[in-house]
C-alpha cells in the first residue's frame, strides 16, 4: 500500500513501494490533501478519488466528501450529499435575490411614504392658500366698495360745493 500526501518528500522512498511521510510543518489555515491508492500506478497520475471541490462557493464543512468507489452505498450518500448541495446552493442564490428585491420594496416603500408625505403637506400649503386667496378677494371686493362709496361722496361734495 502507498500513502501520497502533499506532505511526502518526492526524493525519499521512491524504490520499495512505500512513501515516507515528511515531518515538515504545515500551517493550520493551509488544506493538506492525502490521498491512498492500493495499485500500481505512477506517481504522477492523480488518485482517482482526488476529487475537487464540486461547489467550490459552499462552506468547506458542507463540502461533499468523496466517495468510496468500490461501495455503491457510499456512491449513492455522495450523489445525495451532491443533490443536497446542489439545492442548498440554489436556495441560497434565492434568499440573496429574495433579500434584493425586499431591499428594492423597502427602498419603493420609502419613496412612497415620503411622497405621500410630501403631498399631504401640499394639499395642506394648497388649503391654506386658497383660503389666504378668497380672504384677499374678500378684503379687495371690500377695498373697492368702499373706494366706491368714497367717490360718491367726493363727487356729492364737489357737486354741493
Amino acid at each position: 500500500m502507498r500513502i501520497k500526501s502533499q506532505l511526502e518528500d518526492p526524493g525519499e522512498g521512491q524504490g520499495a513501494g512505500a512513501h515516507m511521510i515528511s515531518t515538515a510543518r504545515v500551517p493550520a489555515d493551509k488544506p493538506v490533501r492525502i490521498a491512498f491508492s492500493l495499485d500500481n500506478a505512477s506517481d504522477d497520475a492523480p488518485p482517482e478519488d482526488a476529487i475537487p471541490l464540486v461547489f467550490p462557493e459552499l462552506e468547506q464543512h458542507l463540502q461533499p466528501l468523496p466517495p468510496c468507489h468500490d461501495s455503491l452505498e457510499s456512491m449513492e450518500v455522495f450523489k445525495q450529499h451532491c443533490q443536497i448541495a446542489e439545492e442548498y446552493h440554489e436556495v441560497k442564490k434565492e434568499i440573496a435575490l429574495l433579500e434584493e428585491r425586499k431591499k428594492e420594496l423597502l427602498a419603493k416603500l420609502d419613496q412612497a411614504e415620503k411622497e405621500k408625505l410630501d403631498a399631504a403637506q401640499l394639499a395642506r400649503e394648497f388649503e391654506a392658500l386658497t383660503e389666504e386667496n378668497r380672504t384677499l378677494k374678500l378684503a379687495q371686493s371690500q377695498c373697492v366698495e368702499q373706494l366706491e362709496k368714497l367717490r360718491i361722496q367726493y363727487q356729492k361734495r364737489q357737486g354741493s360745493s
